[in-house]
């Protein structure tokens, strides 16, 4: 079993740092970046084999959104750099940096998702940057949206640093644009991706999410889900409501299911990823 990584965003948050809207989790890598190494630095010796480069929210868009100069290329490579220095540190490891493409506006509404020659250029620039600072994997995750998660894996895999999508699911197991997994599923099949995923999903929701990803994929899959209310990671305070030992319990089940990598999104911890490992080793 291959372990991702844990929550930043979230852990950020719960040592005081700053996470407000619209940079997120990269106000960090300007406040505080030997905040965001020592936490990929605790998920590497918890266990991670992959550990994602804080890229969540390095985009020229969101520094526009912020009203800030636009710094979203040096960021970028120190994010990756960071992570590097985390991996540098155990070299008895064969640790892999994931670049973290996220989509372009709010992961939660669809409506805001930018048209298609915006989509495709920004996304570009973003997995190219990603691969130049020299990334071994492209994660285009929290895909909410059908056309954006084609538009990233088509811009990721044309880097040709092999490239996870990872879709961002509701309750019933559709895309937050109304789009049926299957269908989103397919339209990016067409680009060649090397696995698919499924992220910050409630872990009572991912089972039948993995069921109906299955039926559709032939490739190899991952999962790595949210442990608190999907969407209130933003409030103030973010609130868990699956502990370690039943998310260890879920895990299992994904693992039977013919999960090839497992992790944590908002809200887990090292002390998740490392439950992980002695679980599923």
């Amino acid at each position: 079993m291959i372990l991702l990584d844990g929550a930043m965003g979230t852990l950020l948050a719960s040592r005081g740092a700053n996470i407000d809207l619209p940079l997120w989790s990269a106000n960090s890598l300007m406040d505080n970046p030997a905040l965001v190494l020592a936490i990929h630095e605790e998920y590497v010796a918890a266990g991670a084999d992959i550990i994602t480069a804080n890229t969540f929210r390095t985009t020229t868009r969101t520094f526009g959104l912020a009203g800030i100069p636009d710094r979203s290329a040096e960021l970028t490579s120190l994010a990756v750099e960071l992570a590097k220095e985390a991996r540098a540190k155990f070299p008895d490891r064969q640790v892999q940096i994931a670049g973290s493409i996220a989509p372009l506006e709010d992961c939660y509404r669809p409506d805001l998702v930018p048209p298609s020659d915006q989509l495709d250029r920004e996304h570009r620039l973003h997995a190219r940057r990603l691969a130049d600072a020299g990334v071994d994997l492209l994660l285009c995750e929290t895909m909410g949206t059908a056309w954006e998660a084609e538009a990233a894996c088509a811009a990721a895999t044309g880097t040709g640093v092999r490239t996870i999508v990872s879709f961002l699911c509701n309750a019933d197991g559709d895309l937050y644009d109304g789009t049926p997994l299957e269908e989103a599923v397919t339209r990016v099949l067409t680009h060649r991706p090397w696995a698919l995923s499924l992220n910050c999903i409630s872990p009572h929701a991912m089972t039948s999410a993995i069921s109906r990803l299955k039926r559709t994929s032939p490739l190899r899959f991952g999962v790595y889900a949210n442990v608190g209310v999907p969407g209130a990671e933003r409030q103030e305070k973010f609130e868990c409501d699956v502990s370690r030992e039943e998310y260890v319990v879920f895990a299992k089940r994904w693992a039977a299911l013919g999960a090839s990598f497992i992790g944590g999104c908002c809200g887990t911890t090292p002390d998740y990823i490392r439950a992980l490992k002695k679980a599923l080793a």
